[in-house]
């Protein structure tokens, strides 16, 4: 039984998870694989194997990309190697940003 989905989430994210879950059903069929075997290799349930695969929404998001990289399904248009040096890239600019982002409670003074 699954956790009812009571977060609106937009019609995009809801397609873009079913489809991934599609793409790796797809991936494992023609791997010859069973769902349970994935599951296992994964070190997951049977349980959660099949909600990735339907594209629910509350699949924790490791278990999703470990699923994926088992069975070959790119999550980005990188090989490992692009993806690592944009994993660096990312982390460096992350270094030169504010730590947070705080709202201001000044109050803007815009009559000119």
């Amino acid at each position: 039984m699954s956790k009812p989905e009571n977060r609106p989430y937009s019609r995009y994210s809801r397609d873009a998870v079913q489809l991934l879950g599609r793409l790796i059903r797809r991936a494992r069929i023609e791997q010859g694989l069973t769902a349970e075997a994935l599951a296992e290799r994964a070190a997951i349930s049977r349980g959660l194997m099949q909600r990735i695969e339907r594209g629910e929404m509350g699949c924790a998001i490791g278990a999703v990309f470990e699923v994926a990289s088992i069975v070959g399904v790119p999550l980005f248009d990188a090989s490992p190697t692009e993806l690592a040096a944009r994993v660096a890239e990312t982390e460096y600019t992350l270094r030169l940003l504010p730590r947070s982002v705080r709202t201001s409670d000044r109050k803007v003074k815009d009559d000119f």
